[in-house]
């Protein structure tokens, strides 16, 4: 057999040998149906060519034996992991890399999905490989040229699977960012630069490519805080991520996975905003930077209640409400907000909150309770705003209900969320007197878990808020008192396992106990002095930071690499697992006898009897 020597340094493969006088049976099987690849395999002429050989036919002067060797890598690739460490071994990753660029669409395509399958599983040297290689900016490259929607799910869905390993993140925003918000984001979400006046906003499309594209972003908006202002200053990314949601939700569909990917990277960019983009220092509230919990005067109940759906109290004589809290005195505009502005303006919160109310995605509920989270942390002026738009958009009762979920992952992220809002006094009133009962019910009788079984970060979370609520507040602690939490924060302290949750508890244990005015009805119901002691652990008199008080999206089990345990993650960040791998079924493709003789299939090699 003759060998063409088409790849420099490998071992290069035979071409398939007809039998003699083959050209005179192609006459023979005209007008005849011609034998199956199932048959021709059976032969004992025909083999499997082996992996080298396959390889080796990526380089081969013929398009079609190109194609078909990067098909039936991708075939073999799927969900076979040794098989992929072998490509990769064998050099074959870089051949396929070069074959992006391809001017023939069939070749270029077949070599995107073998890569497609390489980059999918734990084993990130391939993702490596695919990078030292220069195939991120030969994926980018060739998502500009082409218009091929197969072949742009192929690209976007290998840059998915690319993204999330963190040493890749920033090489994705530094090759692709503004390419991927410009070809997918924008024209997908429904946003224009300029809309004419005349015409309808045009509604987001949830394609393949965008869902793909929207999933990488949000894994490389995780990275730390260079990579968020990448993604914050990228012209025309939060614009188009915006008008997709509110596409969605005008639409009410928002279970799907790209609003999913869309609400969690803004969650991200939302994250540290108060301190990261630029001239956040103007924006400081000095009103805030008292201690936790001092920002005003109590109130009562009363004043609020239409917050919840009771009456709202008459409006006090002589101008005495407080325009902190009845009032929203924002900045004037010159023209419309855009860009990484458009993160923390008031007018977010009712997407969020349409979010969360509509919403059955256990994932799209998190994260926009995340964002609320991001948002109403800090203390600059913005946060001011954002926590008492929630109040008055009546977002508070929407986050107390959602701590009835079934999902461990929502309870956390709302309890957080309502631990940043009651930095507002109004808010800390409120929801001292018609969540407590909610964030009591998730806490553990200690050792006895509640029928959710949450989480220690989530119980955490929770007695944290509890703390923040109390502070300050005897009337909220009175609502603590009265929702039997007593007898479980005891229990906490004295039988968990755990050192948070007994720190977390006694912090909130010794705060009941410092208001002398509620000692004589903790004493009627048989409790003392000795119960609100620490017990196992010393408590650490610091102030509370509002500032980090997030925690990371995903599960443990789901974090940055999608392996189980790792997480690694800094904290109010949402990650994306990868793409899932997709197989050609090559042997149900329909393909003559002719054709497989003629364009050397990478099936089948014949072999001399």
């Amino acid at each position: 057999i003759g060998r063409h020597p088409y790849i420099h340094g490998m071992y290069p493969a035979p071409l398939a040998q007809p039998e003699r006088g083959s050209m005179a049976s192609l006459d023979r099987l005209a007008g005849r149906r011609s034998p199956s690849i199932d048959s021709i395999r059976k032969d004992p002429r025909w083999r499997d060519p082996d992996l080298q050989e396959v390889i080796a036919m990526l380089g081969h002067p013929i398009d079609p034996v190109k194609s078909n060797a990067a098909a039936y890598l991708q075939h073999l690739c799927y969900e076979n992991d040794k098989i992929k460490k072998d490509v990769r071994q064998l050099k074959g990753i870089p051949v396929l890399a070069s074959l992006l660029d391809h001017p023939k669409a069939e070749v270029h395509r077949k070599a995107c999905g073998a890569l497609r399958n390489i980059s999918y599983g734990k084993d990130h040297d391939n993702k490596v490989a695919i990078k030292n290689c220069d195939g991120i900016p030969a994926l980018v490259r060739l998502l500009r040229k082409t218009n091929d929607m197969e072949v742009r799910e192929l690209i976007t869905g290998t840059l998915w699977n690319l993204s999330s390993y963190e040493p890749l993140k920033m090489v994705i925003i530094n090759h692709g960012l503004q390419t991927m918000t410009n070809e997918v984001i924008i024209p997908h979400s429904g946003w224009e630069h300029e809309p004419n006046e005349d015409s309808k906003p045009r509604d987001a499309e949830w394609t393949t490519v965008f869902k793909n594209t929207s999933g990488c972003l949000r894994n490389v908006s995780s990275d730390g805080a260079e990579a968020r202002r990448r993604l914050r200053e990228c012209e025309g990314l939060v614009d188009a991520l915006l008008h997709a949601l509110q596409s969605a939700v005008g639409k009410k569909d928002m279970d799907n996975k790209s609003v999913e990917n869309c609400v969690c990277i803004m969650r991200n960019l939302s994250y540290h905003v108060h301190k990261e983009i630029p001239g956040a220092e103007k924006f400081t509230d000095p009103s805030v930077l008292q201690a936790p919990g001092s920002a005003g005067p109590q109130r009562k109940k009363k004043d609020d209640a239409g917050c919840f759906g009771g009456k709202k109290a008459k409006a006090r004589k002589n101008g005495e409400n407080d325009k902190n809290y009845d009032t929203l005195d924002l900045p004037k505009r010159t023209e419309p907000t855009k860009g990484f502005e458009l993160l923390y303006q008031p007018e977010v919160v009712r997407l969020y909150l349409s979010l969360l109310t509509e919403s059955q995605n256990y994932n799209t509920l998190e994260a926009a309770a995340g964002a609320l989270q991001n948002l109403s942390a800090g203390q600059w002026t913005w946060s001011n705003y954002i926590r008492a738009t929630v109040r008055k958009e009546k977002g508070l009762p929407i986050l107390v209900e959602l701590l009835r979920s079934d999902s461990d992952k929502v309870v956390r992220a709302v309890a957080i969320a309502l631990r940043n809002l009651s930095i507002d006094r109004r808010n800390k009133d409120l929801i001292g007197s018609y969540a407590m009962r909610d964030l009591v019910s998730n806490l553990p009788s200690g050792q006895q878990r509640p029928a959710k079984n949450l989480e220690e970060d989530t119980v955490v979370a929770i007695l944290n808020t509890i703390h923040e609520i109390v502070t300050d507040s005897s009337e909220n602690a009175r609502s603590l008192i009265q929702a039997q939490a007593i007898e479980k924060l005891v229990a906490i302290n004295k039988t968990s396992q755990s050192p948070r949750e007994d720190k977390a508890a006694s912090h909130v244990l010794q705060t009941v106990w410092s208001y002398k005015d509620l000692r004589n009805a903790l004493t009627k119901e048989g409790w003392n002095k000795s119960h609100f002691q620490v017990i196992g652990c010393v408590v650490e008199h610091t102030q509370t930071s509002y500032d980090d008080t997030t925690l990371p999206l995903m599960e443990k089990n789901q974090g940055q690499s999608v392996m189980a345990g790792e997480t690694g993650d800094p904290p109010g960040l949402a990650y994306c697992g990868e793409l899932s791998e997709e197989t050609i079924d090559i042997y149900n493709c329909s393909i003559s006898m002719e054709q497989t003789v003629l364009l050397l299939l990478c099936v089948c090699l014949y072999q001399k009897p």
